[in-house]
């Protein structure tokens, strides 16, 4: 099933399958390591809901739920 990152549950896992947005954004997620094909979880999310804490490759990021929207998942068990 084909999911966004910001509708991830927490503890959730995931694969990147696609990573939107404008060209420079896009770029920037790609160069931390957003990749498709590469695992992430959602670790936690902020108490007013932004940003969301993930973890991919072994380091810790922190999204804002807007840019979120772009990245598109496969959910894992």
């Amino acid at each position: 099933m084909i999911n966004n990152l910001d509708n991830l549950p927490v503890r959730g896992r995931g694969r990147i399958v696609e990573v939107g947005g404008e060209r420079s954004f896009r770029r920037r997620l790609m160069e931390l390591g957003f990749l498709p094909g590469v695992e992430l979880v959602l670790l936690g999310v902020a108490p007013m809901g932004d940003p969301l804490d993930v973890e991919l490759r072994g380091c810790r990021f922190s999204i804002r739920r807007a840019e979120a929207q772009a990245v598109r998942l496969e959910l894992l068990p």
